[in-house]
Order: C-alpha cells, then structure tokens, then sequence
C-alpha cells in the first residue's frame, strides 16, 4: 500500500509518499480502507520530534479518519465487511490501509459523509468533552475561548451557545474573527490587543467564568481574564509553553486550573459511539456547522502540513488516498 511516512524529523519537506507492507490485522481488529484522514496539529508536533514516537522509521502520522471496512478480524462482532467507519484515536492513518481496534472504530450514519466525519470526529469530540467535562457550560455563563476560528474553537463557539452561553472569542486576524463570529460568537479580539482588558470591559469589569486555552503562552493573560472562582481549561500548547501558576494566586482568587485531554475520555465503545453520535446529531439538525474543508491529495501531504502550519487555513485540512 501507498502511506505518506517520514525517516527522520523535520519541516514537511521531510515527508515521503511511498510503497511500505499492508498492515496485518489482529483478531479484534478491522482492516479499513482510508477514504478521508484528517491532518491535526499533533501531526506536525510529532513530524518535528516534540511528541515521542514509539517503534523505529520509517513513521506513519495520522491519528484520525473514516473508511470502509475491507476485513474483519475473527474475534470481531460489531462490524462487518463494507460498514462504514470513523476513529480519532488511531495512530498510523496516513496510509491507504489502517488497522483498526473494533472498540475505537465509530459507526457512521449515511447521513454523514467520510469528509464531514473526518472533519469534526477529533475536533469536535474535544469540544464536546471540554464544555461536558473540563467545565460543564450553563446557561448564562460568558465563555472565553482561544483560537476561536481553528477547529476545535469554532466547534466551542457553536457549543457553548447551543447550551446558553455568551461568547468572547480571540483570534491572530481580522479574516478569522468574520469567522468566529458568523458562528455565533459574540464578541471577538485580537492577540495583538489588549484583549484581557477588552474582556474586562465587555463583562462590566467581572471577567468571563470559563476560559478555553489551547495556546499555552497565553495562559497567564487567561487568568487575568477570569471571574473571581472561575475556570481555566488548559487544553493545548500550540504558542509553547505556559509559565509557571503560582498557587497562592489560585487560593487568593478561588479561580480553578484544570487540564484537559481527550484520551481520558475515549475509555470504551461505548463512550466513542454515545459522544459521536450527539455530534452527528447536532450536524443533521444543522446545530453543528462543519466549514468546508481544505482536501489535498495523500501524495501532497507536506503542502498540506505547509498549509496547516502557516496558521493561515480556516476549516479542516484533509488527506484522501
């Protein structure tokens, strides 16, 4: 089979589109042939060397996607040959064929197409546990939520309002706050601004009672930006990371910081399939709101990392085979 790979760490100019063994599956596997896989910043943590790898090159990235299932292990009863299938959770799926563990494969509705799963499966999977979880949203609460127009912010927009929420965005440039608030947001800044204080102005000098920070850098400035016993949900580092927090000031404050990952979350089949489908719920309903996807070819993976790392796309990047 075809698999996008990489031998040693590097820019995206290090990726190789090339022949390598069919994946053998075990007996409560699934052998899925890729139709669509979704490109994450992760990927380009672990092209760079930030995230350990496991095993020796040549490495496959790719964690999330949808396909058909072309082969069934013995000990399988959930699936069948030519189901339809979504994961986020497994690695190596940048490649024309992946092997599946039954219990992280999701079932897809007809309803949804491999793109939109392998949109907002990973993605949208994070927002739900973020605002279910992390920090349950209420009905009244403001909501602070960084990177407002990249993937898993845009899903915390919709979210957050669905459930009552009023919402503060913050995003790198003026194109991607027409973005966030065409999904609903209601207010959104600039980093180059003095954004804590313009959150201070906006809430009547209270501070919003949940912050989203998936930057890291920035997580200082969340605080600032909080109501005295509110949340910071830490959840990412993609603007590196976050300075010491001096406990003093959580105690001083009664402001709360927790952490967030959703492999803590994905524990059962059962725990897959109930959160996706409330996602394909909202996104036949027209709740959820997908925006239409960035596709490049498998073969053109390092433009599509290009892409991504540029901080300039606005939707999902996707790879098709």
């Amino acid at each position: 089979m075809k698999a996008l790979v990489f031998e040693k760490f590097g820019g995206p100019e290090v990726l190789q589109y090339k022949d390598i063994p069919d994946p053998i599956i075990k007996e409560k596997e699934l052998l899925v042939r890729m139709k669509v896989i979704g490109l994450n910043f992760a990927d380009i943590y672990r092209r760079k060397g930030n995230y350990h790898l496991v095993g020796t090159p040549p490495y496959i990235l790719g964690y999330e996607g949808s396909g058909i299932v072309e082969q069934v292990g013995k000990d399988t009863t959930k699936y069948k040959v030519g189901d339809r299938v979504g994961f986020a959770d497994v690695p190596f799926a940048n490649a024309e064929l992946v092997a599946v563990p039954e219990e992280r494969a999701i079932p897809l509705p007809e309803k949804i197409s491999f793109e939109t799963a392998s949109s907002v499966l990973l993605q949208g999977l994070t927002a739900q546990y973020l605002t279910k979880d992390s920090y349950e949203i209420k009905d009244g609460d403001t909501i602070l939520i960084h990177a407002a127009a990249g993937g898993v912010g845009q899903n915390l927009i919709q979210i957050c309002k669905q459930l009552g929420g009023k919402v503060i965005g913050l995003t790198s440039s003026v194109e991607k706050s027409k973005t966030a608030l065409s999904l609903g947001a209601d207010h959104v800044f600039l980093y180059k601004e003095e954004w804590a204080q313009k959150v201070k102005e906006v809430t009547d000098g209270l501070g919003v009672n949940v912050v989203y920070d998936s930057v890291g850098s920035t997580l200082k400035s969340s605080f600032e930006a909080l109501i005295i016993g509110g949340t910071v949900v830490f959840f990412g580092m993609s603007g590196g990371n976050p300075d010491p927090v001096d406990p003093r000031m959580l105690m001083d404050t009664s402001k709360t910081l927790t952490g967030g990952d959703l492999w803590n979350v994905l524990t059962s089949y059962e725990e897959r399939k109930a959160r996706s489908l409330q996602l394909f719920d909202w996104i036949t309903k027209g709740k959820l709101k997908i925006t239409k996807p960035t596709i490049f070819r498998l073969e053109n993976g390092s433009k599509a990392h290009l892409l991504l790392e540029s901080r300039k796309s606005i939707g999902k990047i996707l790879l098709k085979p």
